[in-house]
């Protein structure tokens, strides 16, 4: 196992997550045998993969004396959520930058944000770089009023939030062993790339013969081998001296994007809801959503085949499923097709 220097964490997690078959999903898709890893099921408020990443994170940020964290994403991250969860749970102040316009009721995500005590400043149509510079000034003004900020990148994707992700790597490969498993694949949502380089760097070392795929939701595939190539060697640097780098053993597939990030389609939302009914398990539209239809287009073109074994990382993400705009297409698009499943009874039958 990897001998991990200077590296401690808070413990926030409920682990491990569970990881089982989906034999119904499998079926159906008629390709290879598809398993779940449960990271949806980490608790802290269902916050998925984050808190994985924020365990270390939130731990240097106690240890440098910060009283308030800041970071960002998008209206409805689940970063962003769980960031302002962790926070509460460990008794910081939080600050979000969001790219977004706040509605007159706030819903999903958003909505959460504010129960959990969060400051949100909302930049309408932000690109990273201009909530990167936000989170510095939200930064500066916490300073002049005496406070110690804490700024966590876009994803906690940072060589300590990649640490969650290494740790997640060993979890599936004891749950694998214990299970007698071998899996040839391993595919993940991605967005920042801190998840995806936490699972490759951890592969590399513990079994380099599966293959980490990352469906991109939102960067093109040179930005996010970027991000991965330089995360893993910092993560070298810092804590991981006996890693070989650069890291191989991973893929980014970044034509399942659509029209951007948070955009999703009928045809998607459809597939959401076959999932759901046929295991019961509930993917979102934003990453898991979308790169699970990611997983099914690349079984429709023979990429994944009959015979082999591929694990799919459920990120979380439940409460974006949420959001108004997401649910008036469901319903829109999906459920008017069943209302001859429902039976009207008249009050005086």
């Amino acid at each position: 196992m990897f001998r991990i220097m200077a590296a401690k964490k808070v413990n926030l997690a409920n682990l491990p997550t569970s990881l089982h078959p989906l034999p119904k999903v499998s079926s159906w898709l008629e390709g290879p045998e598809i398993w779940v890893k449960r990271d949806d099921l980490t608790g802290c408020a269902l916050s998925g993969n984050k808190v994985r990443k924020l365990e270390y994170v939130i731990y240097d940020a106690i240890k440098k004396k910060s009283d308030v964290l800041i970071t960002c994403g998008g209206i409805q991250s689940n970063h962003a959520r769980a960031t302002a969860v962790a926070a509460a749970k460990v008794g910081l102040k939080c600050h979000l930058v969001l790219s977004g316009q706040l509605e007159d009721v706030p819903d999903g995500n958003t909505f959460l944000d504010f129960l959990f005590g969060a400051k949100v400043t909302f930049l309408e149509g932000a690109n990273l770089s201009e909530m990167d510079q936000a989170m510095e000034d939200v930064a500066q003004t916490y300073i002049k009023e005496g406070k110690k900020p804490y700024v966590i990148p876009l994803g906690a994707s940072s060589p300590l939030g990649a640490l969650g992700y290494i740790g997640a790597a060993t979890e599936i490969t004891m749950q694998a062993g214990e299970l007698r498993e071998k899996f040839d694949y391993v595919v993940v949502p991605c967005g920042s790339a801190g998840t995806l380089a936490g699972l490759a760097i951890g592969f590399s070392y513990l079994n380099p013969q599966t293959e980490i795929w990352g469906i991109s939701v939102s960067f093109k595939e040179n930005w996010i081998r970027e991000k991965v190539t330089s995360l893993a060697q910092e993560t070298k640097e810092q804590f991981l001296p006996e890693l070989a780098t650069p890291i191989t053993n991973f893929r980014v597939l970044d034509n399942y994007i659509g029209e951007g990030y948070g955009e999703t389609t009928p045809e998607q939302l459809k597939m959401i809801q076959q999932i759901a009914s046929l295991e019961g398990l509930v993917l979102d539209p934003v990453y898991t959503g979308k790169a699970f239809w990611g997983l099914k287009e690349e079984i429709r073109k023979g990429t994944l085949k009959k015979g082999q074994k591929v694990l799919f990382v459920h990120t979380g993400g439940i409460f974006g499923l949420f959001a108004n705009h997401y649910r008036k297409m469901l319903a829109r698009n999906i459920f008017d097709l069943k209302i001859q499943n429902y039976i009207h009874l008249d009050k005086n039958d």
